[in-house]
């Protein structure tokens, strides 16, 4: 996992922790609340609420281009060297089918 990776992965972490804690925080002090501060507590909340999905967003986006690169750079190698995949895919066939057979 690469060091950008593993900080996203560390900050989504982080805001999902975040909520939770705000989460209990305002169902503990929803009692004591009134209107006005009932509404405010849940302004902060919502806030918190915008910014995990904006980093599971970004998350989910930067994997999709990952996988979106991969998959195009292994289509493009196929297609340029197809013996070398037919090997590879016989060879990684090969090694489950005796795996497999062994139990």
């Amino acid at each position: 996992m690469t060091k950008k990776k593993k900080d996203k992965t560390a900050a989504l972490k982080r805001e999902f922790d975040n909520l939770l804690a705000d989460i209990d925080s305002l169902l503990k002090e929803s009692a004591n609340l009134t209107g006005e501060e009932f509404s405010e507590a849940r302004e902060r909340l919502q806030d918190k609420v915008d910014a995990a999905k904006e980093a599971v967003f970004e998350i989910s986006d930067d994997i999709s281009r990952r996988a979106h690169k991969t998959a195009s750079k292994a289509n493009r190698e196929v297609h340029e060297d197809p013996w070398k995949a037919i090997g590879a895919g016989a060879v990684a066939g090969l090694l489950l089918g005796m795996l497999f057979a062994r139990r």
